[in-house]
């Protein structure tokens, strides 16, 4: 049973299809082309102060939770979790600045003070909402999307119509509520998922369950500390990490992969999951022959948005500014036209503060603040540091404005990141920060499949294929991957399900 199996890639994926491989009892070698493991969710350190790089938001919990209990530990083993409240504010367009409460009673109050009846239709909002969750979360998302036969037993075909897949977002809302700053409230996820609400399937309003019954969450130290937990459990369980070590070529030899190519030595294996780029592996790491898709189709993909970001350390503290912090001071329409429409850089731009060091004191040294600016872009870009600059300044008016006090004199360290930064550190098709757009033909069985058509014994895995973008997912897509590939070694009966019981849907 002791199959050797190599995996490309240290990110979510990577670390949780490593843990699943390994437990099976495989000898597993993740290959990593940074120093350091995470993804995008790596972290570092400058000034006294510790920066997340990418991911900032921690929904979902149970997903993790799960992961972790799959391998005998949990969360509280690796990292403390603590629920933010208020879970976010929103700036609008007024001026006016909004909290979102974590608790639904106070939500309800709130929305009912902007639209008479709308803590009601809430409910029934959320209630809708929940079964999508369930239903999607529950059995969609384990699926390997292999082929369209997965979906065909009666009961996912009749969970299937529950989930609104032909409906889209924007008409779904406005079913229930009329005014504006619920709409821009309930719409503030898709804009992360990579399409207008108009273009996302109504489906997606499972985000707005995860959001507002599950709350948002935070692990102290750092969103860094999940991948650090994950890397743990997989070192006890005997996973093999090698950093540093990019992987240069997938060898084929008639119809299976039997080596990786890395700082020119050949290194043999019994099968691959590639768990970097999906666009990047295809293009880059295995010949013409054996590709899934042309060039001609990744061109062809509708891609989410990319991220023009800033990582800022400050002499003082920022009052007036919470742990999580939504400008919704701009017009919407036009900055989601210039993401996905007409792409360009953006003549007004909503964006995203986020201030750690209101929650965790370990990320800034006493008397200071660690922040984070994160405006979504279209992809494809290239930036100069006058662009960079230019934003800079923006956010930081429009910070100093809000908050009625100087930061632009305060500002000790500052460090930005965009596309060709993501090209550079993670391959990143495109430059996107947050993969495929959730876009109806590009969900489950559309998107680019998770196992290759021409050699056995590869698999993909990561936010280019399913389940989708975001953290929760992504540890899912190694699971199932992983899954796949054992259950095709016969390690694994094809009849056990990788689902964890708590996970099954209860709608």
């Amino acid at each position: 049973m002791n199959k050797r199996i190599a995996v490309i890639g240290g990110g979510f994926a990577g670390l949780s299809a490593a843990c699943e491989l390994a437990q099976a009892g495989c000898a597993v070698t993740v290959f990593e082309k940074n120093q350091s493991l995470g993804g995008r969710c790596r972290a570092f350190e400058s000034n006294g102060f510790v920066f997340d790089m990418g991911p900032s938001w921690y929904w979902m919990p149970e997903v993790f939770e799960q992961f972790f209990q799959r391998f005998g530990s949990r969360v509280a083993d690796h990292y403390e979790l603590v629920r933010l409240d208020p879970s976010y504010q929103v700036v609008f367009e007024d001026g006016s600045t909004t909290e979102i409460p974590a608790g639904i009673p106070d939500l309800k109050s709130l929305l009912e003070s902007w639209e008479p009846g709308a803590g009601q239709k809430l409910e029934l909002f959320l209630e809708e909402a929940r079964i999508k969750y369930e239903v999607g979360m529950g059995e969609f998302v384990w699926k390997p999307s292999v082929s369209i036969v997965e979906f065909f037993e009666w009961k996912i075909l009749t969970q299937g119509l529950k989930l609104q897949l032909f409906g889209n977002m924007k008409a779904h809302l406005r079913k229930y509520f009329s005014h504006p700053k619920i709409l821009k409230l309930l719409e503030f996820p898709v804009l992360f998922l990579g399409a207008k609400p108009g273009d996302t399937p109504a489906l997606y309003s499972l985000m707005n369950y995860a959001d507002i019954q599950l709350g948002t969450w935070y692990p102290m130290g750092g969103m860094a500390k999940i991948p650090e937990g994950m890397a743990n459990v997989a070192r006890k369980l005997g996973v093999d990490f090698r950093c540093g070590h990019e992987v240069q070529k997938i060898h084929v030899q008639g119809d299976r992969a039997n080596a990786v190519v890395v700082d020119g030595t050949m290194h043999h294996f019994d099968a691959v999951i590639a768990a970097g780029d999906y666009h990047h592996v295809e293009t880059r790491l295995l010949e013409k022959p054996f590709r899934n898709y042309s060039d001609d189709y990744w061109k062809s993909r509708t891609m989410a948005p990319s991220s023009l970001l800033y990582y800022v350390g400050l002499d003082q503290k920022i009052p007036g500014l919470k742990h999580h912090n939504l400008f919704f001071d701009r017009d919407f329409e036009v900055h989601a036209r210039e993401i996905y429409d007409e792409p360009q850089w953006p003549s007004a731009p909503l964006f995203y503060a986020c201030v750690p060091s209101v929650t965790d004191k370990s990320v800034a040294p006493e008397g200071m603040e660690n922040l984070f600016l994160l405006i979504p872009v279209a992809p494809d870009m290239r930036s100069d540091e006058a662009i960079r600059d230019k934003y800079f300044d923006e956010c930081i008016a429009r910070l100093e404005k809000q908050t009625g006090v100087a930061i632009a004199p305060h500002v000790i360290y500052k460090r930005s990141y965009a596309h060709e930064d993501f090209m550079a550190d993670y391959h990143s098709f495109k430059g996107n920060a947050y993969g495929l757009a959730n876009t109806l033909s590009q969900t489950a069985f559309l998107k680019p499949k998770m196992k290759n058509k021409k050699v056995k014994n590869l698999y993909y895995a990561g936010q280019l294929t399913v389940p989708g973008p975001g953290v929760p997912p992504s540890i899912i897509s190694g699971l199932v991957a992983a899954d796949l590939c054992l259950k095709e070694m016969g390690i694994r009966s094809q009849n056990e399900s990788i689902i964890p019981n708590e996970k099954r849907t209860r709608a």
